[in-house]
């Protein structure tokens, strides 16, 4: 699924009315005619007004204005265009209280390289900005509810790129827990699967407290992990939900002309 695959941002067009224009063979943008298409004057004048418009924001690629316009479940359909352009972020923490506790690392995964910051080390605000400046599209899991207000509290940094929470898509998918029990779930390896959060928690205060330069090693290796296993599962999730939507129109597209309705 890509950007240009979808009218869900258009005004008046919710998914069953994207669904009907992919079923009549109205696959992509290019492919929408507004005599041929199933939809009504007005809805046709809003989609060649908005396809007018996102052509020249995709070509100026600002990701930003398609986070805007798109519904925030719908998100993930930005990942195909921006994919080298994503940075997936994950953070260890000393708790689960933003206001109370500290964040120890952070680690960023992008263009297929993973950067880990470290607190006390090079761990800074201006560190984490400069990391996030180049994302046109940020991925986490639960990092809206975790990640982003930690480093906000922390930090005073804003993460304003359009951001896929990994998590709902997941849930659309049946695909509920926690990030390892859904990497399990769907075949996703990890190099240390016995270790959890709160062994997390307990390495940083063996490294902080005894100097364990190996606690802090493997503190990091399971922060790295969390995040560059990210970038696998957002493939396995857009692949699925690509799958269950338009992935059922396009077989046979190709023999079908546009404005013809197929059988299903």
């Amino acid at each position: 699924m890509r950007i240009e695959n979808s009218f869900i941002p258009v005004r008046g067009v919710g998914e069953r009315t994207e669904r009907s224009l992919w079923e009549a063979g109205v696959l992509t943008w290019d492919a929408f005619d507004p005599s041929a298409a199933p939809v009504g004057e007005t809805t046709g004048q809003r989609i060649e007004t908005f396809v007018a418009d996102a052509l020249e924001r995709l070509d100026d690629g600002d990701a930003g204005y398609f986070g805007e316009v798109f519904p925030s479940g719908e998100r993930w359909r930005l990942y195909e265009n921006f994919r080298e352009e994503t940075c997936f972020f994950d953070i260890e923490t000393t708790g689960l209280d933003a206001a109370r506790n500290d964040v120890t690392t952070v680690s960023f995964h992008q263009g297929g390289e993973t950067t880990t910051l470290v607190r006390g080390h090079d761990l800074t605000a201006e560190a984490l900005r400069e990391q996030f400046a180049d994302a046109a599209l940020v991925a986490s899991f639960n990092g809206k509810r975790f990640d982003v207000p930690f480093l906000e509290d922390n930090f005073d940094v804003s993460v304003d790129a359009p951001h896929v929470d990994l998590m709902y898509p997941c849930r659309r998918l049946d695909l509920t827990g926690g990030l390892k029990a859904i990497e399990r779930a769907v075949g996703i390896d990890r190099d240390r699967p016995d270790l959890s959060g709160r062994d997390a928690v307990r390495l940083w205060h063996r490294y902080e407290r005894d100097g364990d330069e190996d606690a802090l090693d493997t503190l990091v290796s399971y922060n790295r992990d969390d995040t560059a296993n990210l970038s696998n599962l957002m493939d396995v999730v857009v692949e699925s939900l690509h799958e269950d939507s338009l992935g059922q129109f396009v077989d046979g597209a190709a023999d079908r002309p546009a404005g013809s309705v197929s059988e299903e």
